[in-house]
């Protein structure tokens, strides 16, 4: 049995395979202790022995977003020690003389530099000596680390000197994260602060995963836990807890591959996936149709702290369900990014005071309180009308707060999917919006209509997607070395063999087969930025297409060099049933369970409400009406008209 768990900020999500049959849970979020949930969701789904475990998980995340992760302590070339702090030249904000970016992870009295020096191509210039390195272990030994970052200059080319260093340093008992082995690449600020980074949520996610995978295998005898990469893979829980920088968007990670696989089986090659969730929003852009499919960046800003791993091109914005309205000195209203998370929840949950989202929608008669989570929650409609009468401020009524708050929140969302499309030379009108999470099918609609995209696909399990993405994933290990070398050069052809053996030998040990995938990082000589390329041939010229595409031009008389190679390995881990029913009857009649007083344009309307269980392939209904099932509600505007396609997908023509 195989069963995929995505923790999130409000719910914790599962989705396993009984009798040939996908069922979905949702539970809680335990935010002090996440195993909790997860423990508590085990126990009612009562799985046998020799279950797989595949966790999407939140914890590394928020550790960078709380600022709560390890002591660290740093060790770096001679004179280098301040290359967080002087970070790169380019200002997030290029007017705001008085803007002050994120302090380093690691102080300056924690950041020790070693007596050495490798130069570019690898030749050690001033080697270790004992005296210095004996001295350098007394001084972190003082500073009392709980983990320990080794990044020195030019390692990526010869790592003998970071070896000598980590075996003198781990005498002290702490995690280390080293540069070679977790991001041998150039740039020393950006692999200094993937190594920072890694080294900082080494013991959290060491102890959180290590306890967790040690309870589940007591509880289910040779059980396995594997965990979600931030790239759309699936990886053991000892690598995850030794390389947590791999596992920062976990979660999202699990949407994007969820959404590509049944937007693709349902016959869309180009989605913007929206994942609306409890406290934040994740969107991305994936074209099929062009052969780009899922993008994987290099070059991600987490928490205002640069990731040099492979991830997932997802943009994150703080608006969710749990999102907390407020006003500013201005009397302006403003939604988030502060979340009223699990505990104390929305006001509707029974405890929180503040109001929130999904007050907002609930209030705006789109949430059914019988009918959330299947009737096994129930929302305090009275008590949420209540405290938005209290908290409205200089609003004029109820519903102007609550209708304030959903276009305060769609602003926010409808600028994300801006940055992830027409900032990036696409048009929104070309794709459709794959929704999910438990608040995305609320306001999707709104969305696609204010950006013009034509359609809405809501998946089966919306509110589940991500671990349905998880579950489908399969297992993936990426590795790089950064070579600077011309495309012919026979050294090229040993480095991706040196990563393939190494990577292989890794997957092996964990019972995996799998196949390699090549990629180079290519750019003209003297250039400051690369572009990723599959290996193969005409590569030159491939380089030279793609430069023009992204930049508008090309200079072929101008020499290429390879600058990184990579490899991935994939190791295919079964499918899914996800089957394919004939469409039948248009009338939808039968799955109307009652009517609803709703506001649309700032009018009340009698709606239907459609059950999503008794709709059938082939049933059509228009708007306005709202659609409930057990992880998610989908309202459907006036002028928008509804088909349930053959794989149970819910398919809206926004117009």
């Amino acid at each position: 049995m195989r069963i995929a768990i995505d923790t999130g900020g409000t719910f914790t999500d599962c989705v396993y395979v009984r009798d040939g049959r996908l069922e979905i849970l949702k539970v809680l979020s335990t935010p002090r202790n996440p195993a909790e949930a997860i423990l508590a969701a085990l126990g009612r789904i009562a799985p046998g022995p020799q279950v797989e475990i595949r966790h999407g998980t939140t914890v590394g995340t928020n550790t960078l977003l709380e600022r709560s992760g390890a002591r660290v302590a740093l060790v770096t070339t001679e004179g280098f020690e301040d290359v967080l702090a002087i970070g790169r030249q380019a200002r997030a904000r290029l007017y705001d003389w008085l803007a002050e970016g994120e302090p380093p992870l690691v102080p300056a009295e924690r950041r020790f530099g070693a007596a050495e020096r490798t130069l570019w191509d690898g030749e050690i210039l001033r080697p270790l000596d004992e005296a210095s390195l004996d001295d350098l272990t007394r001084r972190v030994r003082e500073a009392r680390p709980e983990a320990i970052a080794i990044s020195l200059l030019f390692s990526f080319a010869n790592p003998e000197n970071e070896r000598h260093i980590q075996r003198a340093l781990g005498e002290l008992g702490v995690p280390l994260s080293v540069s070679h082995e977790i991001l041998p690449e150039f740039r020393e600020y950006e692999r200094t602060s993937t190594v920072v980074a890694n080294a900082y949520l080494a013991p959290r996610m060491g102890h959180y995963l290590g306890s967790l995978r040690e309870q589940v295998e007591r509880e289910y005898h040779q059980s396995r836990l594997h965990v979600m990469q931030s790239s759309g893979g699936i990886v053991s829980a000892e690598l995850a807890a030794r390389e947590p920088v791999r596992t920062i968007l976990s979660g999202p990670a699990g949407g994007v591959v969820g959404a590509h696989r049944v937007a693709k089986l349902a016959g869309f090659d180009r989605i913007i996936t929206f994942d609306m969730g409890g406290t934040s929003t994740d969107v991305a852009l994936v074209d099929s149709a062009s052969g780009q499919g899922i993008e994987t960046t290099n070059e991600s800003l987490v928490a205002g702290h640069p990731i040099g791993v492979p991830m997932l091109n997802i943009h994150t914005v703080g608006s969710g369900g749990g999102s907390l309205a407020w006003f500013n000195e201005g009397k302006a209203l403003r939604v988030g990014p502060q979340s009223a998370g699990s505990d104390p929840g929305p006001i509707c949950y029974g405890r929180g005071e503040r109001p929130t989202v999904t007050d907002a929608d609930l209030a705006l008669g789109r949430l059914l309180p019988e009918f959330f989570l299947g009737g096994a929650m129930q929302l305090e409609e009275e008590r949420a009308l209540e405290f938005l009468r209290r908290t409205k401020g200089p609003m004029e009524s109820v519903t102007a707060f609550a209708a304030g708050i959903t276009r305060v929140a769609d602003s926010i969302m409808e600028k994300a999917i801006r940055v992830i499309s027409i900032e990036r030379g696409h048009d929104p009108r070309d794709f459709t919006l794959v929704s999910f999470g438990g608040a995305g099918p609320l306001h999707a609609c709104a969305l696609a209509r204010a950006l013009k995209i034509p359609r809405v696909m809501v998946p089966r399990f919306p509110g589940a997607l991500s671990a349905l993405g998880i579950l489908l994933s399969d297992v993936v290990s990426d590795s790089s070395r950064t070579v600077m070398a011309a495309p012919g050069d026979p050294k090229l052809e040993a480095a991706f063999r040196a990563l393939e053996k190494r990577l292989g030998k890794q997957m092996r040990a964990e019972g995996w087969r799998a196949s390699g995938l090549r990629s180079a990082d290519m750019r003209y000589v003297g250039q400051g930025y690369e572009l990723n390329l599959p290996w193969g041939p005409k590569l030159v010229e491939r380089f030279h297409q793609a430069h023009a595409k992204r930049y508008g031009y090309a200079d072929e008389k101008r020499p290429v060099e390879v600058v990184n190679v990579r490899v991935r390995l994939v190791a295919p881990t079964g499918g899914v049933p996800l089957a394919r029913r004939p469409l039948g009857r248009k009338d939808a009649g039968k799955a109307v369970v009652r009517k609803r007083a709703a506001w649309f344009d700032g009018l009340v309307r009698s709606v239907p409400v459609y059950n999503r269980d008794l709709l059938r392939p082939g049933n059509r209904f228009a708007g306005p009406a709202l659609v409930v099932e057990y992880s998610a509600t989908t309202v459907m505007p006036p002028e928008t008209r509804a088909l349930v396609d053959g794989w149970g997908n819910l398919i809206v023509e926004v117009g």
